[in-house]
């Protein structure tokens, strides 16, 4: 809001005041640079919204909105602090994550889903899940999976990790095996 405009809320005795080198001017002054900031940011709030045109320093929160802070917070014996996986996570990756947000969350828990989420969170494609591991013996080992990688996605291992223990089922274990080529 412009001087002008604060001045049209206050009461009539007071606005007669308003003159260049008065109290009430210098308020109105100086509200008036106070609240240009903020009004600056709503012109703009629509930006702020869309993932693929937001500033990057507001990325995280608005991966917060959708539930991917959870892979940016420290738990305790995690592989890695926030600060490495955020640095390996590119604001193009979180962008596209935070787009597929709503797609991730319905196929939580699933094979498909994890797979979604590496290749998303990655840029890279060709992870599979193999949910029938087998024994020694040609058993199933029960509840358990093995995703294999993308010799490519070895330098975001950390981060994959992450990823799994965070989107398997918490009963199943996992194997996670690099290609060769």
């Amino acid at each position: 809001m412009k001087h002008q405009e604060f001045k049209q809320l206050l009461p009539e005795i007071f606005q007669r005041t308003d003159q260049p080198g008065s109290p009430l001017y210098g308020l109105l002054q100086a509200v008036e640079g106070l609240s240009e900031p903020a009004e600056l940011i709503l012109q703009q709030l629509p930006v702020y919204f869309d993932p693929y045109a937001t500033p990057d320093n507001f990325l995280p929160f608005l991966a917060s909105w959708v539930d991917l802070d959870r892979f940016f917070t420290s738990t305790p014996g995690s592989a890695g602090t926030d600060n490495e996986l955020l640095q390996q996570l590119d604001s193009g990756r979180l962008r596209e994550l935070i787009v597929a947000a709503t797609r991730l969350s319905k196929l939580r828990g699933t094979a498909a889903g994890l797979q979604l989420f590496l290749e998303t969170a990655t840029g890279i494609q060709g992870f599979t899940i193999d949910e029938n591991v087998l024994q020694e013996n040609n058993d199933v080992i029960p509840f358990h999976i093995k995703i294999s990688a993308p010799k490519a996605a070895q330098k975001y291992q950390v981060m994959i990790e992450r990823i799994i223990e965070q989107e398997k089922p918490v009963y199943v274990t996992h194997y996670l095996e690099f290609s060769p080529h």
